[in-house]
């Protein structure tokens, strides 16, 4: 319940700031890259025990940062849905199940490959 109140009021802060789903889907992706930076540290080898549960700790925290940006990513533009639901299953799946599918998610908002096409003329 916490997190949709607080999800509802960083959408409703957001919107003001008049950015496109484009913007926020990369500024999702900032947090989305420094989650996977963190959890991959965390599976060196020999990284001590306490090291470990702090960087995935980070790296959780960072997928929490990105939620809210990506549902007003998808809220403007309904083809980041991906993006927001893979990170929004980072509460109930262990990360390692998402790296694969949030790095290809977030590959296309770096690379600004979502456009959508434009409507031919007279449609």
């Amino acid at each position: 319940m916490a997190i949709t109140a607080s999800l509802i009021g960083a959408l409703l802060s957001l919107s003001a700031c008049s950015q496109n789903g484009q913007a926020l889907a990369q500024e999702a992706c900032t947090h989305v890259h420094r989650s996977l930076a963190d959890y991959t540290l965390s599976l060196r080898t020999g990284t001590p025990a306490a090291t470990v549960a702090i960087l995935q700790k980070k790296a959780q925290n960072e997928l929490r940062s990105a939620l809210p940006l990506a549902a007003a990513a998808n809220s403007d533009d309904g083809s980041w849905n991906s993006l927001m639901t893979t990170i929004s299953e980072s509460a109930t799946i262990d990360e390692s199940h998402l790296v694969a599918a949030l790095r290809a998610q977030c590959v296309v908002a770096d690379t600004n490959l979502n456009v959508n096409p434009s409507p031919s003329p007279g449609s």
